[in-house]
């Protein structure tokens, strides 16, 4: 095997990690979200709403960054 080839090797099974734990990560939030992420819909503050806003920003930043949208865009 090569140094390219083994560069590969090392770089796929680092991608594949990484994807592994990305993935588990959506799992959890698509799980939180199914569960309102945890708001009682009786007593919903600000404080949540507030959360929810911000962590849809960090979401479309990234969504943004794959898809070259927003200033993200080619």
């Amino acid at each position: 095997m090569t140094s390219q080839d083994t560069n590969q090797q090392r770089s796929l099974d680092t991608f594949l990690a990484r994807k592994a734990e990305f993935d588990a990560l959506l799992a959890e939030l698509q799980q939180a979200s199914a569960d309102h992420f945890g708001a009682d819909p009786d007593a919903v503050l600000w404080g949540q709403a507030a959360w929810l806003t911000d962590a849809s920003r960090r979401l479309r930043d990234i969504t943004d960054q794959h898809f070259h949208r927003g200033e993200y865009a080619a």
